[in-house]
């Protein structure tokens, strides 16, 4: 079990560093919308690149956020069941609904997005946009992404089964977000 909680903390260090990075991704996104539209108004000059470029952070934030949340603990549940239920049953139903739900879907994702990611880099596939960037970059995201997510729901298994069998103790209180 240690090993297996030590791959645990490798993958939550990793998701951790890429939910920073994601964070830093929201400030660049606003300063080079800010300095495009600067740019457009006060001296007629834009570029598709610019709007393309904030596209492709927002994705990057949006992606790569998915693993930093669920390291964090924060998405959204069905808290109808999540807080009725006591420390040892939330562990259980992370566990099972990580399991049957959120790895097998990640696994998918990553399957069915990678032939489009390969196309678009066996073509070296740039936009269509005058003064586009190239696409394929872009395109790994989605398998990437998805295959991040899946690691960061295997820490969550590896920690919710040591949690069951009571060697480590969990922090799993869910704060619903103020609406």
């Amino acid at each position: 079990m240690n090993a297996l909680l030590r791959l645990s903390e490798a993958i939550d260090w990793l998701n951790e560093k890429i939910g920073r990075v994601a964070n830093i991704l929201v400030l660049l996104c606003c300063a080079i919308s800010a300095g495009n539209a600067m740019m457009r108004y006060a001296f007629s000059y834009s570029s598709n690149g610019f709007l393309e470029i904030q596209w492709y952070m927002f994705t990057i934030i949006v992606l790569f956020g998915a693993s930093y949340t669920l390291r964090r603990n924060e998405h959204v549940r069905v808290e109808i069941f999540y807080v009725c239920l006591s420390d040892r049953g939330q562990y259980w139903l992370d566990l099972i609904g990580t399991l049957v739900f959120l790895i097998p879907t990640c696994l998918l994702m990553v399957y069915l997005s990678w032939p489009f990611f390969m196309q678009s880099y066996i073509e070296n596939e740039w936009s269509g946009n005058a003064g586009g960037l190239l696409r394929w970059p872009i395109k790994f995201a989605t398998p990437a992404a998805f295959a991040l997510l899946a690691l960061q729901g295997l820490s969550e298994i590896i920690k919710r089964m040591a949690a069951i069998a009571g060697v480590i103790k969990l922090d799993v209180h869910y704060e619903r977000p103020t609406q």
